[in-house]
């Protein structure tokens, strides 16, 4: 799921920096987390994008690009998303 992530915010917003962080282990044995292993991650990202957007314009952005990743069981996602020069 992390390359999955990884592939598509990087096809779709072209960064110039991406990290993505893979917290499920945290999570572990939480209910929320369910059976999935791979249920919680951390993103990290700067791209030309985001220049001009709200916080919760950006997150709306990340979040509907990664769609296919929550209909596959990812539960939750941490966003920092920046423009260059933020």
């Amino acid at each position: 799921m992390q390359e999955t992530i990884r592939r598509i915010l990087e096809e779709r917003f072209r960064p110039e920096a991406l990290e993505v962080i893979d917290d499920s282990a945290r999570h572990a044995g939480h209910r929320e987390a369910g059976a999935a292993k791979n249920s919680h991650f951390e993103v990290k990202i700067t791209a030309a994008s985001f220049a001009g957007k709200s916080r919760l314009e950006r997150q709306r952005m990340i979040n509907a690009a990664l769609k296919p990743c929550f209909d596959q069981g990812m539960h939750a996602l941490a966003i920092a998303a920046r423009a260059p020069g933020e």
